[in-house]
């Protein structure tokens, strides 16, 4: 089995996602609007992707800004929608207004997703009860990753958070089965300390754009990623 390490890198586009793949990505991450965090992007963006690499693509469910769902039927539809056009791994979390997992959307969609993938994202970062929410989503059908950085500012406060985590799914404790996949602020001084533990999936945003979200992905960025994870 092989031991490479995933990278993940976040696609707005064709042109992102065909750098990303030439830089060594292994998967994308599909979303529209950064400066809401990203959001469900359109079919036809999906279609256009998907006609341009050949890597596993995993798209945001999201509609809005933050955690809630807001329009449950509407995202419901997009799901559909992206289903109908090839998609077949996602991305989505929601929260209720207590801070635990919001298990009516949360199944709605599983059911469907009808048994694809899919990652719970930082949502578990802004959640009141990390472990508990992991005990509560441990059966759903599908759920494969959490992406997190550990807490709600990133990575360099959430190091051991991420730590202890990795040692929980070391151990098999319930709930640590899916693979914890990181990012919010990674950097590659983060790598050394997350790899020593185990983990073995890594997710980049910003960090593969040296001109910032207003610029396109850089495969020289991610080539220097997957050199710093292959090393």
């Amino acid at each position: 089995m092989s031991k490479r390490a995933v990278l993940e890198v976040i696609a707005l586009d064709a042109e992102d996602a065909v750098a990303a793949q030439s830089g060594g990505a292994d998967r994308l991450e599909l979303v529209t609007d950064m400066a809401a965090d990203g959001l469900t992007p359109p079919r036809e963006t999906f279609a256009k992707i998907r006609a341009a690499v050949g890597i596993p693509l995993r798209v945001m469910l999201r509609p809005t800004d933050g955690f809630a769902v807001g329009d449950i039927d509407a995202l419901v539809d997009s799901a559909r929608g992206l289903r109908a056009e090839g998609a077949e791994e996602f991305v989505f979390g929601f929260l209720d207004a207590d801070g635990s997992p919001d298990l009516v959307t949360v199944e709605r969609l599983v059911a469907e997703l009808d048994g694809c993938r899919w990652t719970f994202h930082r949502a578990i970062d802004r959640a009141a009860d990390r472990d508990a929410l992991r005990k509560q989503l441990a059966d759903l059908p599908g759920l494969d990753t959490y992406l997190t950085a550990g807490s709600p500012a990133g990575v360099d406060e959430g190091l051991p958070t991420l730590l202890t985590e990795a040692a929980a799914a070391e151990r098999g404790d319930p709930g640590y089965g899916p693979r914890m996949l990181v990012g919010g602020g990674l950097r590659l001084d983060h790598l050394p300390a997350l790899s020593a533990a185990g983990i073995t999936a890594f997710h980049i945003g910003g960090a593969a754009r040296p001109a910032g979200w207003s610029g396109a992905v850089s495969s020289e960025a991610v080539r220097e990623w997957r050199a710093a994870l292959d090393a």
